[in-house]
């Protein structure tokens, strides 16, 4: 069984929800046991929320992502911490996410809005510190910063999703509890660094993702992704490593659910 970690089910680029549900579906006849969709902004909660109770194989987590930060308001963090609390009674709810940094995108990258990024990030980090709660953090170009903050906070640990820093940065983020999601990147052979991560970081600290619809696989690419694609790409993260995929599938699940006991608790169910 495979665990997609990062799965936007909800995105327009699947369609209306049968559609979304439909891809839930055919995920879980290629193995894909659970599929995590993180919110992005307070409109979308509900939208999670719904999509994660229809799909029997889906859970989600509640965030504000950095690229939705421009247009939020200090309110919609008021809006967060009470829309958590009342989802700590729902068992498909898992974790805080996507929330993290992104310093690629040149809008964001802006002083001011570089400082509004850290202050939502700093703000939901403290929300899952409360409630006891992991999180998945974007952490594009931003590894050091989010891993700085996340340091002086103390959530209860999480994923670094997509992770493309260095093996230094590897082993900070694992000393915080944290695991490493590595996705479609892994399958195109230019992508050396990455490709390096994935053979050679310790196996136990490697959960698998597809941030569906986004980052597709090399086979998909410039198709949209989907969260069937999870065992393909597991499968070529056991290939670089020189090891089986039942073991990769294994221990990524292990991996995931070690760092979501909701989600470890909602499969035992």
């Amino acid at each position: 069984m495979w665990i997609d970690t990062h799965c936007h089910l909800d995105a327009h680029e699947f369609g209306d929800q049968a559609d979304s549900l439909a891809l839930a579906a055919q995920a879980q006849e290629r193995g894909v046991g659970m599929v995590v969709i993180p919110a992005v902004d307070r409109a979308n909660f509900p939208i999670v929320r719904e999509l994660a109770h229809k799909a029997p194989n889906a859970s989600y987590a509640l965030g504000i992502h950095p690229i939705y930060v421009p247009h939020a308001v200090e309110d919609d963090l008021a809006f967060m911490r009470e829309a958590v609390a009342e989802a700590m009674a729902d068992p498909r709810f898992v974790a805080i996410g996507e929330i993290g940094l992104d310093f690629f995108i040149p809008m964001l990258c802006e002083p001011e809005m570089r400082e509004k990024q850290v202050f939502f990030l700093r703000e939901q980090l403290r929300i899952a510190r409360d409630f006891g709660l992991p999180v998945l953090c974007h952490v594009r170009k931003s590894q050091d910063q989010v891993l700085k903050h996340v340091r002086q906070i103390g959530p209860a640990g999480g994923i670094a999703h997509a992770f493309n820093g260095s093996f230094q940065q590897a082993q900070a983020y694992i000393d915080a509890g944290f695991k490493l999601g590595f996705g479609g990147n892994l399958t195109f052979t230019r992508a050396l660094q990455i490709r390096r991560l994935a053979a050679e970081l310790p196996l136990s600290a490697i959960v698998v993702e597809t941030d569906a619809p986004d980052i597709a696989p090399s086979w998909v690419h410039p198709g949209v992704n989907t969260p069937a694609e999870v065992a393909n790409i597991g499968a070529a993260l056991a290939e670089l490593r020189g090891d089986g995929a039942p073991c990769v599938a294994k221990a990524t699940t292990t991996n995931a659910l070690d760092v979501m006991p909701r989600l470890r608790a909602l499969m035992a169910a």
